[in-house]
């Protein structure tokens, strides 16, 4: 008994302790790799698609744990054309904060272009639920699901006419 009240102080300490080194709140980006995203972002915005995603992934390794640098990757990827690629930063994204709205609405607009309207209406779902119906990142990915899937462009190469052998 004589020692409980210092048992319970040290508790305390040791759970208060452990909860302020998991928040999430003091985490810094390297300036570095913000430069680097800064200026893809502009590359991006002019269409240089390789450069942007080469200055991204430089970003990537100075700063590795970057959920922004997952969120610029995930952007070129989809700018590309290659909406399974982005779908995969996205959620590299969202493992480092899953509360991300840009994040959520890239996801849930590559995997509408995909074709899963299903899934991208529950990245809609989840959106509506922590900013609303009037947020940015919902009406953007309610656009894309309203658009649907992209259409798919086959080659002539693709689709090549079996020939066909007649008799005489």
């Amino acid at each position: 008994m004589r020692y409980m009240p210092a048992a319970l102080a040290l508790s305390l300490l040791a759970a208060v302790t452990g909860s302020a080194s998991s928040a999430r709140v003091g985490d810094v980006t390297d300036p570095r790799a913000r430069s680097l995203i800064d200026v893809g972002r502009g590359l991006l915005a002019r269409g240089d698609i390789d450069a942007a995603t080469d200055s991204f992934e430089a970003a990537l390794a100075v700063d590795p744990g970057n959920p922004n640098t997952y969120l610029a990757l995930g952007d070129a990827a989809r700018g590309a054309g290659l909406q399974g690629k982005a779908i995969h930063y996205y959620r590299e994204a969202l493992v480092r904060d899953p509360n991300n709205l840009a994040a959520l609405s890239g996801e849930g607009g590559a995997m509408a272009e995909k074709g899963a309207l299903d899934k991208a209406k529950g990245n809609l779902t989840r959106l509506e639920g922590l900013c609303g119906r009037t947020c940015p990142e919902t009406e953007q990915l309610a656009g894309v699901i309203a658009k649907g899937p992209i259409a798919k462009v086959v080659s002539a190469d693709a689709v090549k006419p079996q020939p066909e052998v007649e008799s005489n």
